[in-house]
């Protein structure tokens, strides 16, 4: 091989490296969300970008078996052509041929090692990184030509790599993350707020983001802050209540103060009606009438205190500290406050300075 062509071969190896290393960070870095549009509107590169997304550990196999072959292949091919054209200027000045042998090798080695790491990884990368979606439109399809090409041996290197994963209990997975985290999505709302494509005027997108990081004691009404009544309350003392105060729901309390549940409107109506209603409005509220409360943890994930609120059905939920003793009493409402702004409980109508539950 001559010399000049030794250098073609550099500059084609290094532009195959660079197209493997760009197309491997283009499928991780790549957002379904970006492309999936595009399939659906006809595009085949997008059609074949997901395929490569949904198939992720082929196409890695795929790119890390053409990077190192090329990075074999790199220095074999341009170390001679270059030693060689390093000689003559060598000679000429006199140096001996151990000199010229060792001094030639080390600047090739230096160079061609240069021109690979910035040209053939660093470059490749960044750019993939910069336009990721652009990028896996462009470089998918040859990608995918490849990983077909030698399906057989990247298949074996991949099943290979899977089973040592497994051996050590982790269950590999195929398609490449296109889920979002919070920050992540706290950074687009952001943006897109400063720049005019996104309004929250009410703070709804904003409060759903934030809403993410609140636990349960932050949201929740502390003891001393509640309108209780006794476990002995009559249906006459809810009424009661229910006009001084303006809340639909009740904690009941025990002697010692500690909640034992709640109580609503809606389980006193019916002691307004029939013969015996007087009799029964002043009777103590049955004990089956007497709502129970989920308990959670102070440091719980508002999300999950809501999650599981729904599954039991209740309004209301007891928070507990660390020695499981109750220090507060969490709502519903408040939780959804936290999503969608106020929410006036509609009860409260002509009681507007309460603000005690």
């Amino acid at each position: 091989m001559s010399d000049w062509a030794g250098l073609v071969w550099l500059v084609v190896l290094l532009a195959a490296n660079a197209f493997f290393v760009g197309a491997e960070f283009a499928v991780i870095s790549a957002r379904r969300s970006q492309i999936e549009p595009l399939a659906e509107r006809g595009s085949r590169a997008a059609k074949t970008a997901l395929y490569a997304m949904e198939h992720a550990t082929l196409m890695l196999a795929t790119s890390q078996l053409g990077i190192t072959i090329c990075s074999l292949l790199i220095l074999n091919v341009s170390e001679p052509a270059i030693h060689h054209l390093l000689e003559i200027p060598m000679h000429a000045i006199g140096w001996d041929e151990g000199v010229v042998s060792v001094v030639s090798f080390l600047i090739t080695l230096a160079f061609v090692s240069f021109l690979h790491v910035v040209f053939g990884e660093m470059v490749p990368k960044n750019l993939a990184f910069s336009v990721p979606d652009r990028a896996v439109l462009v470089l998918a399809t040859p990608l995918v030509w490849v990983s077909r090409a030698f399906k057989h041996v990247i298949w074996l290197l991949n099943a290979t790599a899977n089973g040592v994963l497994r051996l050590f209990r982790v269950e590999p997975k195929s398609e490449a993350a296109s889920a979002f985290t919070i920050d992540e999505v706290a950074t687009i709302v952001d943006r897109s707020r400063r720049e005019g494509v996104l309004t929250d005027a009410a703070g709804t997108v904003a409060a759903a983001v934030e809403f993410t990081d609140k636990k349960a004691r932050d949201v929740a009404v502390p003891l001393a802050d509640l309108v209780t009544l006794p476990q002995t309350v009559t249906p006459e003392d809810i009424e009661r209540a229910v006009a001084r105060y303006g809340f639909s729901r009740y904690v009941i309390v025990d002697d010692e103060q500690t909640p034992v549940g709640y109580v609503h409107l809606k389980d006193i109506l019916r002691a307004a009606e029939g013969a015996d209603a007087a009799e029964r409005a002043a009777t103590p509220l049955p004990a089956k009438r007497i709502h129970h409360m989920v308990p959670v943890q102070e440091d719980t994930d508002l999300e999950d205190a809501l999650a599981a609120m729904r599954r039991a059905g209740r309004h209301l939920a007891r928070v507990r500290d660390l020695n499981g003793d109750t220090t507060a009493v969490l709502f519903l409402e408040d939780i959804l406050e936290e999503l969608i702004g106020e929410v006036q409980d509609a009860t409260r109508r002509g009681h507007p300075g309460t603000e005690r539950r």
